[in-house]
Formats: structure tokens, sequence, C-alpha cells
């Protein structure tokens, strides 16, 4: 787990405020994490962190609607919304280019920002990202549980062991009962419930932008991009990571045996290894 120091401070990024933690000096990385109910930077993460620090400035935010950062994503558009906020916070933190690594939705943020302004990344690496293809087929079991969390009955410490344990990863008995606690406590936040950042797209063409495979600038993106799938994901299908390999022109696919959703926590070592070998090797 994460034990190295880290300076933490909240940066204004048009109307909201982004609660940021970083350490380690070198190239900068960014660290975007998932979209599941109470989740947020440096608990997704913190397995990695002191790892990857060793070779980079490690900037772990959390995103907006999530954790310390402000709450509200625009629902016309998620993945352009959270691109946007991490640019400007790009922008805040005077980085021209940088790594990005996202898992699930921060996948999404992370694709979504390089289709958009490519000039500002340098790699990336995806974990399961959403968006690919997602729209066109039945949610996943792990989808449902995820999107319908503030349904129904609303939240529940029910609901997020379900999730964890039974759709985001392989082996649920391997999570920490801490674990489930910290993230219900997280997602009965007040102005989360009131304002779900993840959710069922809003109308058609909510749907439309939020499925990456309609996006024609997908086959011209040059960002060198490594995909690393959990074979046993339940929220993403991991056919996902063979259609972006297909599709992207300078794309890696790993593809992780007995591991689900969350492959940087449930792989840790082997997902350090390989994204420090990823980021700091040649591009040629």
């Amino acid at each position: 787990m994460t034990r190295a120091a880290l300076t933490e401070r909240t940066l204004r990024v048009g109307d909201k405020d982004i609660f940021v933690a970083e350490t380690g000096e070198g190239p900068a990385v960014l660290l975007l994490h998932g979209g599941g109910p109470g989740a947020s930077g440096v608990p997704n993460y913190a397995r990695n962190i002191d790892a990857l620090a060793r070779h980079f400035r490690v900037i772990v935010p959390d995103l907006p609607g999530y954790g310390r950062s402000s709450k509200g994503i625009d629902q016309t558009d998620p993945f352009g919304s959270l691109a946007d906020t991490i640019r400007g916070l790009l922008d805040r933190l005077n980085l021209d280019r940088t790594h990005l690594v996202g898992n699930s939705y921060g996948g999404s943020c992370a694709l979504r920002l390089a289709l958009d302004t490519p000039d500002r990344v340098e790699k990336m690496v995806l974990m399961g990202p959403g968006g690919i293809g997602t729209t066109r087929a039945l949610p996943t079991p792990g989808l449902q549980s995820l999107l319908s969390y503030y349904t129904g009955d609303g939240p529940s410490r029910d609901k997020v062991e379900t999730f964890i344990r039974r759709y985001l990863v392989f082996d649920g008995a391997a999570i920490p009962a801490e674990t489930i606690d910290e993230r219900y406590r997280a997602s009965i936040d007040p102005a989360v419930v009131a304002d779900p950042p993840l959710r069922r797209p809003s109308s058609p063409s909510a749907l439309w932008r939020m499925d990456f495979t309609r996006d024609r600038r997908l086959r011209r993106l040059a960002t060198p991009t490594l995909v690393i799938w959990g074979a046993n994901d339940k929220v993403n299908r991991p056919s996902g990571g063979r259609r972006l390999a297909a599709t992207m022109p300078d794309c890696d696919l790993l593809l992780t045996a007995n591991t689900g959703h969350w492959v940087q926590w449930e792989r840790a070592d082997f997902f350090n290894a390989v994204t420090t070998a990823f980021l700091a090797g040649s591009t040629q």
C-alpha cells in the first residue's frame, strides 16, 4: 500500500475545486481512477503509487464528482466533461504533455482527452476503459450493478459489497472489509447522492458520445497506448481490448488471467512492472 509522503492540495479548475495528491520526480504521470461508488484517486492506486514514483512524478487527482473534488458532471457528455476538467488541471500544473493512466471511467476520460487534444498526451495506459462498444449491447451484470447503485432503494453497504466482491475483482474474498466500509462511507456523501457522477446516459445523444467506436478519430489516434484488460472483467467486456488494439494504430494489448476489472489492484506487481517499462521505454 502507499507509504510515500504525498503532497496534497486543491486547485481551482474552471468552476470546480480538484483535489490532487502527488509524489516522486521525473516525467509526469496522471493516475485517473474508476467511477464505482465511493471511488477516489489515492485509494484506487494505493498499490501502485510507490512503485511508479520511483521513476515518475505521480499525480493522482480525484475526478469531478468523487472524493474531495467538486461534485457535478455534465451528463450530456460525461467523458468530455471529465476530459475538459483534467485538461484544465494540466494547465494549472503547467504541464504541456503528460502520460495518462486510466482505469474504467478514468480510462474513458484519458481516451477522450487524447482524442480531443492528442498533443497533450505522451503515452496512455488504459485498464478496462468504458465506452468501447458498451452502448450497443445489454450492459454486463457488473455495469448494471454499478449504474443501479443510486436508484431503487438507494445506496447501501450491501450494494457496495456486492459490486466490489462479485463484479469488480476476480477474487472477492481478497478485498478487506475496511475497503468496503471506506467506499460505502464515501458513496453516501449527500452531494454525491444528490448528483451521482456515473449514471445511465441521459439522452440518445449522450449515449452516442459515450461510444468511442463511433468516433472516426480513434483510427487516427497515434498516441502510443497500452491496454491492460482483465480476462475475467465482469464490468466492461474484455472484447473491448481487442477492439481497441485492432482500431488504434499504435496500441498494445495485454489480457491478464484470473483478473477482473481492477487490474492495478489485483495484479499490482505485474501492472507496476509493465506500466513502468511501457512509459519509460522508447517509442521507436
